[in-house]
């Protein structure tokens, strides 16, 4: 049969084992209540962040997993965040050829950049040429 004295009898059982455990009951009530919370808190941490990532987790094990078992796994679509490519993108491992304007602003940009690259180089140059020009302007362009 069904008694509640029977149930509060095995509640305060295990309040009593549960303070001789972690030795509570030499502590005042206020120190049980922060030891407690603390408790509490870490066990809420770790089960939260259980519950969000060991999903992750075990997928992740089981694709390697199967990787090591059966080799390849090109059928196996990779998982997480980066792996959603953005629309607009090509997947990874294909090309599209630029077209019009974006080929004509890129060649732009690079021949830009390649021009600005080569003033800076030749203006080190001839820095470089001008400090040890005092005695030995030769000898600098030698070993330039």
């Amino acid at each position: 049969m069904f008694y509640p004295a029977n149930i509060v009898r095995w509640l305060q059982r295990k309040k009593y084992q549960y303070e001789v455990t972690f030795s509570l009951y030499m502590l005042t009530p206020t120190e049980k209540f922060i030891f407690n919370s603390i408790l509490f808190l870490i066990f809420s941490m770790v089960l939260i962040a259980a519950s969000l990532y060991l999903p992750e987790h075990i997928s992740n094990i089981s694709r390697r997993a199967t990787y090591y078992y059966a080799g390849d796994d090109h059928n196996t679509p990779p998982s997480g965040v980066l792996s959603k490519t953005p629309p607009g993108i090509p997947p990874e491992g294909t090309s599209t050829p630029l077209q019009g304007e974006d080929a004509a602003a890129i060649a732009q940009t690079l021949k830009s950049a390649a021009a600005g690259a080569a003033a800076q180089t030749m203006a080190a140059v001839k820095e470089a040429v001008r400090q040890v020009s005092g005695g030995g302007a030769a000898r600098a362009r030698e070993e330039l």
